[in-house]
């Protein structure tokens, strides 16, 4: 399928990166006198971004964070995350052999997440994957983050590809709207970090594994 671009989430999508977001969570609140957050309740909520993060985990030990602490601790969570980003995230299996497979049909890459983009950018360039993505989008990039479709279709110019030859992958309901809003083909994948059961979440196509992947974009192409 040539000439066809696929704009991938990052978190919960192309990278595991739940290892670190919760280990950062959890040693930026210790000192705050919150208890550690367990990484099977964390996962759960790691997609939501930081902030959220960091509120959740006060409102799981019945705890309030306020607006000004919540900042203060989102700047700690922010600077100790920079310097831990890589430490066990890695991409979910399969991630590099089907690049290079879609690559070899004529696919070509974005990204676009919630993630900060000098973060997603450091991410991705500690696991070797940057040269394969013609454009990165983080939540700053266009002052706008997801399920706003300016990300995305921004994303989409910016790496010279046309929203009806677009498909997204993601593995949340803010990718899932943010794609419809986009008018733009969606798979969603079943091993990220949805709160949400994926089923429910009303993308075009749901994969297991990324070795699925080059089947159902194209397949979603043949009935764009």
């Amino acid at each position: 399928m040539p000439d066809a671009l696929i704009v991938f989430d990052l978190d919960g999508t192309l990278v595991d990166t739940a290892p670190d977001l919760v280990e950062t969570l959890n040693t930026i609140l210790a000192p705050e006198g919150v208890p550690p957050v367990a990484y099977s309740d964390a996962r759960k909520i790691v997609g939501a971004g930081a902030r959220v993060m960091i509120k959740r985990a006060f409102a799981m030990h019945d705890m309030v964070c306020d607006d000004s602490n919540l900042e203060r601790l989102f700047d700690r969570y922010i600077d100790h995350y920079a310097e831990h980003l890589a430490d066990r995230s890695q991409p979910f299996p399969g991630v590099v052999d089907t690049l290079d497979q879609l690559v070899a049909q004529g696919f070509r890459f974005a990204v676009c997440t919630n993630k900060l983009e000098g973060l997603a950018r450091l991410l991705l360039d500690r696991l070797d994957l940057t040269r394969r993505f013609d454009f990165i989008c983080g939540q700053d990039t266009f002052g706008v983050p997801k399920p706003d479709p300016t990300p995305l279709l921004r994303t989409i110019s910016a790496a010279d590809g046309a929203r009806e030859r677009t498909i997204m992958i993601g593995d949340s309901a803010t990718d899932v709207r943010t794609a419809r809003a986009a008018k733009v083909g969606v798979v969603a994948v079943d091993f990220g970090y949805s709160d949400i059961p994926v089923n429910e979440l009303g993308a075009d196509l749901i994969v297991s594994r990324f070795a699925d992947l080059p089947d159902a974009v194209t397949n979603l192409l043949a009935r764009r």
